[in-house]
């Protein structure tokens, strides 16, 4: 898989990938949500590949929507600086469902306070104590707020709640679906083909997904749909989807 925004990664940002990448801890607790997620629950993947892919696409939209001119939380807020805006959207999307390993229920809240240690660890070889405590409770924030009904609310939140739901291509097949979960669900993320992110005309990210066939439409509506409208930058965000054996016509979904 191409991980153009990680690998292109410089800096604090940079350093901090390279370690998230070989702590023991993080990729444990990964590989424990993997076995519960998966091999417990019968869900898609939840380990180090979607922490990737997460936090490829969450880097990817931040960007894009600070060359639109729209700032960073940290950036408006606490006087920080892009990069350190970047360092928190990478510590937030990567972490972000470690708590999958404890329980899949209130993950969400599992994952924040399976972070903190790691997350305060890390920032405070780069940042002076007090800005490195300010950046861990942005982390934090991210990481709870990245579920289903609770509203992000900051920018750096939002684009890894989005994120989150930009990986649904041919459901993670990476991990196969299992058969006792053969429902409008599974059916209908076995649909989804292909997910691009651009910048977008009308707003500023424009996310485009190819589908197999119509089911893939409830994919979007009730994932991605779900993620944007509790990711507190919904303004942002257009979604269009096209069904692969129509004409290519892109048709809007509302969300």
């Amino acid at each position: 898989m191409d991980f153009e925004e990680l690998n292109s990664l410089q800096g604090i940002p940079k350093m901090i990938y390279s370690e998230l990448i070989k702590n023991k801890k993080v990729n444990s607790f990964l590989k424990m949500s993997n076995v519960m997620a998966v091999g417990r629950l019968g869900y898609n993947d939840h380990g180090k590949t979607h922490a990737k892919i997460v936090a490829n696409n969450a880097i990817k939209m931040l960007k894009i929507l600070y060359k639109k001119g729209i700032e960073p939380s940290f950036m408006r807020d606490c006087n920080g600086t892009f990069e350190d805006s970047l360092a928190i959207t990478l510590l937030g999307a990567y972490l972000h469902d470690i708590g999958n390993s404890v329980h899949r229920d209130i993950h969400h809240l599992h994952s924040a306070y399976l972070a903190l240690d790691i997350v305060e660890g890390i920032l405070k070889k780069y940042y002076k104590e007090e800005k490195a405590y300010q950046m861990t409770t942005e982390v934090l924030h991210a990481i709870y707020s990245h579920s289903e009904g609770v509203m992000g609310l900051t920018i750096e939140a939002g684009v890894i709640a989005v994120a989150d739901g930009t990986d649904m291509t041919k459901g993670r097949s990476r991990i196969p679906i299992c058969k006792k979960c053969y429902d409008i669900h599974s059916v209908s993320a076995a649909s989804v083909e292909k997910v691009e992110i651009k910048e977008g005309d009308e707003k500023p990210i424009h996310i485009e997904v190819v589908l197999s066939n119509e089911a893939g439409i409830f994919q979007i509506q009730e994932v991605l749909g779900e993620k944007i409208k509790w990711s507190g930058i919904k303004d942002y965000v257009s979604v269009y989807a096209r069904v692969k054996k129509e004409k290519p016509v892109f048709e809007e979904i509302t969300i």
